[in-house]
């Protein structure tokens, strides 16, 4: 996307020095990433930079207005709520496919999911200082926003996540981290912050309190919980023992509360009217379907990572469909090859890591997360056997 960056790149890289890459991630904690990692950073110009932070404010104006409620007072499944929820969520994700414009003349992002719900804040910071200490990367570019640097982003943070209690009283919550492919965003919110990651089996419920038991086994009352707990994922984990529901009135802040999960979501996609987002469709409310299901994508609205998707979509499958109340129908957008690589270019997906500043009640976009794909679709089981693919982090021109 520059291209004498991107030639000044292919022509200095090396096998060893990916390599060296692959080693400063694993030596920060001693521990080896579950998902790939990609041997380029992605370099965004200005011009598009901008186009991307106007996709951000435009549709985060949206999700944010007063009205977003009411649009949103079906978004949670039965059953699913959670008491207290905030005004607002206090995390916005939003990723953009990187597309051409219908003459082909510029690239122009347009959106393929929205999430209420923190992503790898700190994964992504230590994988930009990764790149930078291995490659040469302009000083000029950087994968941090609204003025902070490598110091202010951690502080930012922790302002946002610990706030004004003990780190001791603040837990990063999952279903068992150590097993999920995320766990190194986890090690790394633990070190940055100084807080616990806790297995939600773990959690003791006294009266409407939460506690945890600290390495020395004491008891630690839970003040703060700082939730990366997936539904999806929960709802079917009927294995996992808990003292505790979601949906039971306890003395805890939710960092991110959790309805925000479903309420920024694949439900936020129909809502949404720009020239930054295909065409978009709740399938129960469709009174008849689009000729061209070639050009659609068929989505589940509660499920990640891909899970479920249909790329070949056709009326019989449509017509088979038992809860048509849980999917949606997406124009398919095609990604432009523009990252040039040693075989085939790789296309790109930008998710765009905000929040909603609580004191200034404002959208600030602070930092990102890349996803490079040779294949059908951006994810593993659709680029295995593939180089210059996976995770990464996008450079901006300042």
């Amino acid at each position: 996307m520059v291209g004498h960056l991107r030639t000044r790149f292919n022509q200095r890289f090396s096998e060893d020095k990916y390599r060296d890459l692959l080693s400063y991630v694993h030596n920060a904690f001693n521990y080896t990433q579950q998902f790939r990692i990609a041997e380029t950073p992605v370099f965004v110009s200005k011009e598009l930079g901008n186009e991307i932070f106007e996709a951000c404010h435009e549709l985060a104006s949206f999700i944010y207005h007063p009205d977003y409620a009411q649009y949103t007072q079906f978004a949670i499944p039965p059953g699913q709520d959670v008491p207290n929820e905030s005004r607002h969520s206090l995390f916005l994700q939003l990723d953009f496919g990187l597309c051409y414009n219908e003459d082909k003349t510029r690239l122009i992002p347009q959106l393929i999911e929205a999430q209420g719900f923190p992503s790898l804040y700190f994964f992504q910071y230590l994988l930009a200082g990764a790149y930078r200490e291995v490659y040469d990367i302009p000083d000029n570019y950087s994968s941090l926003f609204s003025g902070l640097d490598g110091q202010s982003y951690l502080d930012y943070l922790r302002e946002i996540i610990v706030g004004d209690a003990d780190p001791q009283n603040v837990i990063l919550l999952e279903i068992e981290p150590e097993k999920q492919p995320t766990n190194i965003d986890f090690m790394a919110a633990e070190y940055y912050l100084g807080i616990r990651t806790v297995c939600i089996s773990e959690v003791i419920k006294e009266n409407n309190l939460l506690f945890y038991k600290n390495k020395d086994g004491k008891k630690i009352k839970i003040e703060r919980i700082f939730n990366r707990v997936i539904f999806d994922e929960l709802i079917q984990r009927d294995d996992i023992s808990r003292q505790f529901s979601f949906r039971d009135a306890l003395d805890v802040y939710w960092v991110g509360h959790p309805n925000w999960f479903f309420k920024i979501s694949k439900y936020t996609l129909p809502l949404l009217t720009s020239r930054y987002v295909p065409p978009t469709f709740y399938l129960d409310r469709l009174h008849s379907y689009p000729p061209d299901l070639q050009n659609f994508v068929l989505k589940p609205l509660y499920t990640f990572s891909g899970t479920g998707v249909e790329l070949d979509v056709n009326l019989d499958m449509l017509r088979s469909i038992k809860d048509p109340q849980n999917w949606i129908l997406q124009r398919k957008v095609e990604y432009a090859p523009i990252i040039q690589t040693p075989d085939a270019p790789a296309k790109c997906e930008i998710r765009m890591l905000m929040v909603r500043d609580p004191k200034t009640q404002s959208l600030k976009i602070i930092n990102n997360l890349a996803r490079l794909s040779k294949g059908a679709m951006v994810g593993t089981r659709y680029n295995k056997n593939k180089q210059w693919v996976g995770g990464s982090v996008a450079f901006f021109e300042t």
